[in-house]
């Protein structure tokens, strides 16, 4: 089965993997694989504007990847993983928001120099 597409983790999120529980990275990475073969809005939905979110329940904790869409030049479609956090309100926090926002606009700042 081909994956709906490709997915790039950036250092942020990278960071934010070790700081949680193994078991945890694991879901989350599950949930990432699941949302490449089937649309499912539980695991990976549109956030604010350009940022999605990967969306993982483990352990009773809410963990969230935030990413953004990358479909410029002649590429395959990829999907970008900026930052990520657990969840502790109803509300995903805007700092939260507005660190992707940020990285996404460095991301193709460094990519068309």
């Amino acid at each position: 089965m081909n994956n709906r597409f490709k997915v790039e983790i950036l250092e942020g999120a990278l960071d934010f993997f070790d700081e949680i529980e193994k078991k945890a990275v694991n879901k989350i990475i599950f949930n990432i694989r699941k949302s490449q073969q089937i649309i499912d809005s539980e695991v990976f939905k549109k956030l604010d504007g350009d940022i999605w979110e990967f969306r993982t329940l483990f352990n009773k904790k809410k963990y969230r990847l935030l990413a953004f869409w990358d479909k410029t030049g002649e590429k395959e479609t990829i999907v970008v993983g900026t930052n990520g956090f657990i969840k502790k309100t109803q509300k995903t926090p805007k700092k939260e928001i507005k660190k992707a926002k940020q990285i996404r606009v460095e991301y193709f700042k460094d990519k068309t120099q």
